[in-house]
């Protein structure tokens, strides 16, 4: 659900960059206020995860379209809304800087339709109300599920508010929303499923790393922390520098849904702003498109997974260090 910088007016970036900023500056207020020497150190491990995650795209059967996890519900169940989004803050930033992937002009519209809903919306009011009576693997599994189908539904809504008011007239309102709404059903669907997974072995693992359940979770963990993060670390990797490999082919929903209205494969923009913020990302995207420059080797990929999860830990670990969220704790 990338946004390219085409489909947004820079009026409409200004809009969205000032949103995404405000709540970012409300979730840094209120992490620094969070004691916990356990979850907060969580975010680079999951930020990296969840960029690994976004590499591997899925093919949604029989429409020629594919969908991959945004990953806000699944950080904010485990980190909570606020480190959950500034995580999904440095996830998006190094897509954007490091790999081309999305726009600098739409960036303030992707964390908005990528971490915004997913963290505080699933979190908030879906995530939290049905585990305020204790957890279970049925509640997480429908929470995951409802809670992705519906922040996407909002994400791919907010996508077609935005071009609308941008002036893309190549993507007419109605026509946009009858085919993004469908499709990203689907893909939130898929998400829920996943999401579902990784929050059910967190919970079997260490019940405690989960955002919103009682304090007191009578349930034994089943691994240490350690362990547990290890695991996530290993699979991170895994994913991202072997498994992104058999990343589907075909166009994310986004893209899917451009094509199937324009017929084209992307909408151009050439005003100077266009171009000076492409010429900018020209020079920060090392590896563009998930790739080496010189070469269409599939090592590109392989090391674009690796290398994009180790910034995620930097730039979640540089957050941390700016913001003061770790908080040692003094005995």
């Amino acid at each position: 659900m990338h946004m390219a910088d085409a489909l947004v007016a820079p009026a409409v970036a200004a809009t969205m960059y000032t949103c995404s900023a405000v709540a970012a500056g409300y979730s840094v207020k209120k992490v620094k206020l969070v004691d916990d020497s356990k979850r907060i150190p969580v975010m680079g491990v999951m930020g990296a995860f969840v960029f690994a995650t976004q590499m591997i795209n899925f093919t949604i059967p029989g429409t020629g379209s594919s969908g991959h996890l945004c990953g806000g519900m699944l950080l904010s169940a485990i980190l909570g809304p606020y480190a959950g989004f500034l995580t999904m803050i440095g996830v998006l930033l190094i897509q954007c800087l490091l790999f081309a992937d999305g726009g600098i002009l739409a960036l303030g519209c992707n964390i908005w339709n990528m971490a915004f809903y997913g963290c505080f919306i699933g979190a908030m009011l879906i995530w939290r109300p049905m585990m305020r009576k204790g957890a279970c693997r049925w509640k997480i599994i429908a929470a995951s599920v409802i809670g992705c189908i519906v922040t996407l539904q909002l994400g791919a809504f907010s996508v077609c508010l935005e071009t609308t008011a941008s002036g893309v007239t190549q993507l007419p309102l109605t026509v946009f929303v009858s085919v993004m709404q469908p499709i990203h059903l689907a893909i939130g669907a898929v998400e829920g499923l996943i999401t579902a997974a990784v929050l059910c072995f967190i919970y079997e693992a260490r019940p405690e790393l989960l955002w919103g359940i009682n304090d007191g979770v009578d349930k034994k963990p089943g691994l240490s922390y350690k362990k547990t993060v290890i695991i996530l670390v290993t699979a991170a990797a895994v994913i991202g520098g072997g498994l992104s490999l058999a990343a589907s082919e075909y166009p994310d929903g986004l893209e899917w849904s451009i094509q199937k209205i324009t017929g084209e494969d992307e909408i151009e923009a050439s005003d100077g702003i266009y171009e000076a913020a492409a010429s900018v990302q020209e020079k920060t995207a090392l590896l563009p498109d998930y790739s080496v420059k010189t070469t269409d080797s599939q090592a590109g990929t392989s090391l674009s997974g690796i290398v994009g999860g180790a910034a995620v830990i930097a730039l979640c670990s540089l957050f941390c260090v700016m913001f003061r969220l770790f908080r040692r704790k003094h005995e």
